[in-house]
């Protein structure tokens, strides 16, 4: 060690050199901070875009879809899917008569240009043919008064005819007409079982 170096300059090189390792180690600090918000930000803008822009999901609102769906159950739709296509079951909105909106979940029986017609047994006719659901365990209606439909019905350019596979009491098409692309939410892709713990 030079002996001609002045003590009080020693003492103000190590302060310094103190200073800049606090001042490098609150910039570090800074950058941590500020990667940390940018990764929150990228994952609510992640989240954002998955449930409000591709995904929806609700619960099952009623029991119009047993056995297959259950009231309660949560579903899972895909909201970029507006072109459902037969037998899809879909999400969709509904307004009543007093304004209020209610979303409901049905399966598409008939598509755009199609002919639809209930017979008075409940046998559901598409383009003139019986459609065969093996699946359904419900006999059908044909509701009459309200909004329902008159039979035949040919469905416009983007209308769909949906129906519950509870068909003895689903509240469908057959009460409120056919359902506007408009009105749709989403093709439903999966469901949750509500656990009745």
């Amino acid at each position: 060690m030079d002996k001609n170096i002045n003590p009080a300059m020693e003492e103000e090189t190590t302060n310094t050199e103190k200073l800049n390792k606090t001042i490098k180690r609150r910039e570090k600090g800074v950058k941590r901070y500020q990667f940390f918000l940018l990764r929150i930000l990228i994952l609510l803008l992640a989240v954002w875009l998955l449930f409000f822009v591709f995904i929806g999901v609700t619960h099952m609102p009623n029991a119009d879809m047993y056995p297959r769906m259950d009231a309660g159950d949560l579903v899972v739709f895909y909201r970029l899917d507006k072109a459902p296509k037969f037998q899809d079951i879909v999400a969709y909105q509904k307004t009543d008569s007093a304004g209020k909106q209610t979303m409901l979940i049905s399966r598409v029986i008939a598509v755009p240009g199609d002919t639809v017609e209930i017979t008075e047994d409940g046998a559901v006719l598409v383009n003139g043919n019986a459609i065969a659901e093996p699946e359904i365990f419900y006999h059908g209606t044909v509701y009459l008064g309200g909004t329902a439909p008159s039979y035949p019905l040919t469905l416009g350019p983007e209308e769909y005819f949906v129906l519950g596979d509870k068909r003895d009491s689903a509240t469908d098409s057959r009460s409120f007409g056919p359902v506007s692309k408009d009105e749709l939410l989403g093709l439903v892709i999966t469901i949750l079982r509500r656990n009745n713990l």
